[in-house]
């Protein structure tokens, strides 16, 4: 074999070993990050509530009509809506507060919805946050447009009888959380 085919036969084996260990790669991270296909736990047992995405990583396309659809199949539980985008940075600071807040609260449905981004963006978000509550995909913002807000990020409470209690404009703190959580949870 002369040094020409020896050195491509090479470089063919080298690259396809390494595209082997890429995938690879990429299929134990997308088992191990929690975006995979099993539900979170801060995704509630609700039976037959079309439009709730049963994992985190869904993200599945809404718009206004839906998500109120979507509020109406979730009557009986309290339901705590934060609107978000990947860019925004007081998304990004309130989000580990949004976070634990669902996982600690098991009888109430956290909901995000992403609001202008790019679904790449959104995804990476949520995997790069470990956000445990499944999201709505709204790139033309017409569900914050709905709730009459312009900005973001926006937190909605609703209690168990489908009543909106609170809406902040704006960065959540963690007092405000408490409060709402308290008024929707009594």
């Amino acid at each position: 074999m002369s040094r020409k085919a020896l050195f491509l036969t090479a470089a063919v084996a080298a690259i396809v070993i390494a595209g082997s260990i890429a995938l690879a790669v990429r299929d134990d991270d997308a088992t191990s990050s929690g975006t995979g296909s099993s539900p979170s736990p801060a995704i509630l047992a609700v039976e037959g509530v079309e439009g709730l995405p049963d994992t985190v990583s869904a993200l599945p396309d809404a718009d206004a009509d839906a998500f109120r659809s979507l509020l109406d199949g979730l009557r009986g539980t309290p339901v705590v809506v934060n609107l978000w985008a990947s860019w925004c940075e007081p998304c990004e600071r309130e989000m580990p507060m949004l976070s634990a807040a669902a996982v600690e609260e098991a009888g109430v449905q956290f909901l995000g919805v992403d609001t202008l981004d790019s679904r790449s963006g959104a995804e990476a978000f949520i995997a790069d946050h470990s956000v445990p509550f499944p999201s709505l995909f709204d790139p033309d913002a017409s569900i914050r447009t709905d709730l009459g807000s312009f900005g973001l990020p926006v937190t909605v409470f609703f209690d168990a009888d489908g009543n909106q209690v609170a809406k902040v404009d704006g960065e959540l703190s963690r007092s405000a959380l408490d409060e709402h959580l308290g008024a929707i949870t009594s």
